[in-house]
């Protein structure tokens, strides 16, 4: 199973989410066989470290992201992973517009796994203080525990 979690840049919500849904899975079902990975719908950190503040927010909570680098998505990734998960409606969208229609039910908003959540983005804390990073943790941990136990029951 590969899993893939997009935001626009790759340098703060998905490499979280990348970190978090890999520590998750080596803390709860090291037994399944995964690749997790990220990308950004554009290009513009190509290469990059996540921010410095996503790096510390994860570290924090005992999750190393700063070996991760920031890459766009490529054609291939959409015949390449299961699931193809959004950060926000956004980006969604234009990677809809990507999208080859045979892959279009790997697609999905990262958020509509955890359905006790009333948001559908994950918020991009880039231009905002410390607790959009935090938040952006709480809102990851829960749709990544939701999105493995669904992996888990085998959909």
């Amino acid at each position: 199973m590969k899993i893939l979690f997009v935001c626009m840049g790759n340098i703060c919500r998905s490499p979280t989410a990348e970190g978090v849904f890999r520590k998750l899975t080596e803390e709860i079902t090291p037994e399944l066989q995964l690749h997790i990975d990220s990308a950004g719908t554009h290009a513009y950190h190509i290469g990059e470290p996540p921010d410095h503040r996503a790096q510390l927010a994860a570290r924090a909570r005992g999750i190393d992201i700063s070996s991760l680098r920031a890459r766009r998505i490529t054609s291939e990734d959409f015949e390449r992973f299961d699931f193809i998960l959004a950060m926000d409606r956004l980006n969604y969208e234009h990677l809809a517009t990507l999208c080859p229609d045979d892959y279009r039910d790997r697609l999905r908003l990262f958020l509509s796994f955890a359905e006790d959540i009333s948001l559908d983005d994950v918020p991009d804390p880039y231009y905002g203080g410390p607790n959009g990073f935090e938040q952006v943790l709480d809102l990851v941990e829960i749709a990544s525990l939701e999105l493995l136990n669904e992996i888990r029951r085998g959909r």
